[in-house]
């Protein structure tokens, strides 16, 4: 990962077409999971394009049927022992606070299923092209992890309480719901992407109307379906008032009692087996997004990542991915196995600032493209 040497599979694909960009995520097989070798990939191309002067616009997509699942979880798992994630994780938010302020128009063309550091490539995009195929969800904190790759930035910005909802839930959302959550821009049918990515490309242009204008050729106007959790903000709204993640449950429990609220069912359902340290986290993480700047929200979730993955106070999130993904038997074994066992106070550690020279770098303007991996205080402990 270090050096960034390419394997024999190209797992990200790099096409030059006069002043635009394309970059496809080429891992199929394994629904676009972000390796530590993608992320190296990603960051240099993207430093690479924004600093020549002729690039204008980047198209980024997924091979296969996914756009990207998001993070590769048997990564994390490998790294258990010892700190080996630091370096990927680093690089993801390093990268990811580029993505959000990069300076070329970017255009994600996202078709199937796009969670968490996936769809962190998505929403901070100008323009992010779903469709009636596309599944968005953040399951992080169902694993015992929390709401990273900037989403406590992103969700805590959604209307009302979406955003908690979102991020306890792992609810999913359809291409339709995303573009009424404000989570994408435009919707397109499936079998129109491939034209429009054409015509973007002949565009050769990153003119900000201009790009807009070709993808209205080709976007339809859509609303929820009827049965849409959106359509039941309100009732999201009276739960996530409450102050405690206990609270909110009991609330959606007296809610359900009520006639047409059977959705609520599987919500509790979801919530009880999630890991409760995991759950407690990621309501913190969101709610304090919305007070903060996106590089403070940045340097928060690199220290949460790193101290969750540490197992500061849990080693939840292991446990989480041996039973989602390594024996896969989906009975994980949380500890504290109960949400009023999860203390404050022992959240309060893993929300602990680092001394800021083990903070996450994020750089300034003037120097932009400072601030790696390779000149981090982790790099001199690791040589």
């Amino acid at each position: 990962m270090a050096n960034g040497n390419v394997t024999s599979e190209q797992v990200v694909l790099e096409e030059d077409v006069n002043s635009v960009r394309l970059i496809t995520l080429n891992r199929p097989r394994l629904l676009n999971v972000l390796s530590p070798e993608v992320v190296f990939l990603l960051a240099k191309c993207l430093e690479k394009w924004e600093l020549e002067e002729t690039v204008e616009l980047v198209l980024i997509k997924g091979a296969g049927r996914a756009f990207s699942a998001g993070g590769d979880l048997k990564v994390f798992f490998a790294g258990k022992h010892d700190d080996s994630c630091l370096e990927v994780v680093y690089r993801m938010y390093w990268l990811l606070y580029h993505f959000h302020t990069y300076k070329k128009t970017q255009v994600a063309l996202v078709h199937g299923l796009v969670m968490g550091g996936g769809a962190s490539l998505v929403v901070p995009s100008k323009f992010s092209v779903v469709t009636e195929k596309t599944v968005f969800a953040v399951p992080e904190a169902s694993i015992g992890f929390h709401t990273d790759c900037s989403f406590s930035y992103i969700l805590s910005h959604l209307p009302e309480h979406l955003g908690e909802y979102l991020a306890v839930t792992g609810a999913r959302l359809d291409g339709k719901e995303m573009i009424a959550a404000g989570l994408a821009t435009h919707f397109v049918p499936s079998e129109k992407l491939a034209e429009l990515e054409k015509r973007l490309i002949s565009l050769n242009s990153g003119d900000e109307n201009a790009v807009r204008s070709v993808i209205e050729e080709f976007f339809v106007a859509v609303e929820p379906d009827e049965k849409s959790v959106l359509h039941k903000q309100s009732i999201i709204n009276k739960c996530f008032s409450k102050n405690s993640m206990e609270e909110i449950i009991d609330s959606f429990e007296e809610e359900a009692k009520t006639e047409g609220n059977e959705w609520i069912k599987e919500v509790l359902k979801g919530l009880k087996r999630s890991s409760p340290t995991g759950l407690k986290i990621a309501l913190r993480s969101v709610r304090e997004g919305r007070k903060q700047t996106l590089e403070e929200c940045m340097k928060k979730e690199f220290r949460l990542t790193m101290n969750i993955l540490r197992q500061v106070i849990s080693g939840d999130v292991y446990e989480g991915i041996r039973a989602l993904v390594i024996d896969k038997d989906n009975a994980p074994k949380w500890d504290p196995p109960t949400l009023n066992q999860v203390r404050n106070e022992n959240l309060d550690k893993v929300f602990q600032p680092f001394q800021e020279e083990m903070e996450l770098q994020v750089p300034s303007e003037e120097s932009r493209w400072s601030g790696k991996f390779e000149n981090s205080a982790y790099q001199l402990i690791k040589s």
